[in-house]
């Protein structure tokens, strides 16, 4: 039975409640809501919301909704207030909440391991069209947000998605988020081991389960067999890698504690081998684990990475093997460094089947109702019923004949969905920002559609892997630690001593490939108006400087901080 503050008695394991309030941990008898988001889980599940939208909210309007449902129980079932329009950077951390909502909705479609049949793409597409004012943005973690969503409209979204299989359950919250997986599990003629079966698992075991719907803060996941490590699985709060045991075979290694924000971490391996039928029990033992000793306190420290950090990857593992499994885990290898620098599957490439996937880069994840659409019409003109979004906020076209493929490259050309795209549209990614994000600062959508079209046109040549995340304010959900450009949100002054749009600059992050965090130069930040010329300077400054075969991440962390500058 799991441990609920309703049901101390069913902690795992039973310990005797103290008076000193501690982290809040449940396992260690500390109950009381100790912040205002604890308070509301512990009144009323998340889950629960889903009613009194639709039976009271959708039919009374924005102004009836509860404000605990609104700025919290509503994000259970993926929908928080967007931006009102209008608000400059400069207020977002000064007016109240109530002062930044606007009477519509962000609303998230969860897609576990990026898996789409045209059918639901079609449906996606529709639904933006209908309800969205067509906006439809992929994110980096394989979903779909809509904008401008009216609480009226909210039932029968609902009803359109889970008539083909899709739901936006338990896509935001204090729950477990969608599971990231390989956009091309199953079809890979690399693949290491095709995670789909276990994702398919914990998703009938855990979303949508109340026992797990009342964790510290978000649980983010990730499973991947491929040998690309496609799955960012150094960030996520448990991730399962593909790797070959030299006794048991294909598995996956365990990995947990990673995540970003304002005080980022890479995760850690537990030296532990899964095979794939043990994948959901091992999942659900760890998110056990945060459920019952995860810090529920402070806010800031609510994350699995702190609770990793100060007990370390030895007691994790014990802890996970002697009260959750009941059993000893194998000891397994890591896996092995990608050959490759790019892990978006962007191109053309052979299945094992000897069929085609076809990857291809929108601007910065933005897309529309409409495009999308016409991609599901493309994929099914050229013989695919199956597409995929990825964690680099692309997007693929499964199961093409090799007869199709030249067409349908032509087809998603004409779309301005480019299958061969110079570095700065392929390694562009940037978040929602101050377009609709009530966190943000800045802009960052446009911002990067822009610096892709400036690069292009001012380094044509330019042909290194690089990444590029733009991110709106500090929590960095577009990543902004492990790119080799990163670019924070801030407000800045120019040379005029006005404040205006901004950037702090990070240089040299990576993952996958000696994956780290960014270097921070002191006080090199750079204004919106500027940074077409700063990237420019900065990447020329490369080219010049760079030894044989030397990536831009390992030239940063040596460079002087006058060529970084």
């Amino acid at each position: 039975m799991a441990a609920t503050p309703q049901n101390p008695a069913a902690a795992t394991p039973r310990r005797r409640a103290s008076r000193h309030r501690g982290e809040g941990q449940w396992a260690a008898g500390h109950f009381t809501p100790l912040n205002g988001n604890e308070q509301f889980k512990k009144d009323d599940d998340g889950l629960n919301v889903r009613t009194r939208i639709e039976t009271i909210y959708s039919k009374r309007g924005f102004d009836s909704i509860d404000p605990n449902d609104l700025r919290g129980r509503m994000r259970w079932w993926g929908l928080y207030t967007q931006r009102k329009p209008g608000i400059d950077g400069g207020k977002t951390a000064i007016l109240e909440p109530e002062e930044l909502d606007d009477e519509y909705f962000m609303l998230r479609v969860r897609i576990d391991g990026g898996r789409l049949t045209t059918e639901q793409l079609r449906v996606v597409g529709e639904i933006s069209q209908e309800f969205a004012r067509g906006t439809a943005d992929i994110t980096d973690r394989q979903n779909v947000q809509y904008h401008w969503i009216r609480i009226e409209d909210v039932p029968e979204i609902w009803n359109r998605l889970e008539a083909v299989g899709l739901s936006t359950t338990e896509a935001c919250g204090d729950t477990p988020r969608v599971i990231l997986g390989s956009p091309v599990a199953g079809i890979a003629a690399d693949e290491i081991i095709d995670g789909t079966p276990a994702i398919d698992e914990i998703q009938r075991r855990i979303i949508g389960n109340k026992d797990f719907s009342n964790l510290p803060r978000k649980f983010k996941s990730a499973i991947s067999g491929s040998p690309l490590l496609d799955v960012a699985h150094e960030i996520n709060d448990i991730a399962f890698v593909g790797v070959n045991h030299p006794e048991h075979g294909p598995g996956f290694d365990l990995w947990v504690g990673g995540g970003l924000s304002t005080n980022p971490k890479i995760g850690v391996r537990l030296g532990a081998w899964v095979p794939l039928d043990e994948v959901p029990d091992v999942y659900e033992g760890v998110i056990s684990i945060f459920r019952d000793y995860g810090y529920r306190r402070l806010r800031t420290r609510a994350r699995l990475k702190f609770l990793v950090a100060d007990w370390g990857p030895e007691k994790f593992r014990q802890i996970l093997e002697d009260e959750y499994l009941q059993r000893k885990l194998v000891d397994g290898p890591a896996p092995a460094q990608p050959v490759e620098r790019w892990r978006d599957h962007v191109g053309v490439h052979r299945q094992k089947d000897g069929r085609y996937y076809v990857g291809f880069a929108p601007r910065v994840g933005r897309v529309d109702g409409t495009t999308l659409t016409k991609i599901a019409e493309l994929a099914e003109a050229h013989g695919s019923g199956r597409v995929r979004t990825t964690a680099e906020q692309k997007m693929l076209v499964l199961d093409v004949d090799q007869a199709q493929v030249d067409s349908l490259v032509e087809g998603l050309e004409a779309l301005d969905l480019t299958v061969n795209p110079s570095p700065f549209r392929r390694g562009t990614m940037a978040c929602t920002g101050i377009e609709y994000c009530k966190l943000a600062i800045v802009e960052t959508k446009a911002r990067g559609a822009s610096l892709i079209d400036e690069l292009e046109r001012r380094i044509p040549q330019f042909d290194e892997p690089l990444t590029i995340n733009i991110n709106g304010c500090p929590n960095a959900c577009a990543r902004i630690q492990v790119a080799d450009i990163g670019l924070k949100g801030q407000l800045v002054l120019d040379a005029e001593g006005r404040q205006v749009e901004g950037y702090q600059v990070h240089l040299g992050g990576a993952l996958g490939l000696e994956a780290g965090f960014g270097r921070k130069v002191r006080g090199l930040k750079v204004t919106a108006e500027e940074l077409p010329d700063y990237v420019e300077r900065v990447l020329k400054r490369f080219q010049e400087e760079r030894e044989d075969g030397e990536r831009f991440a390992t030239w940063a962390a040596r460079a002087s901080e006058e060529a970084l500058s």
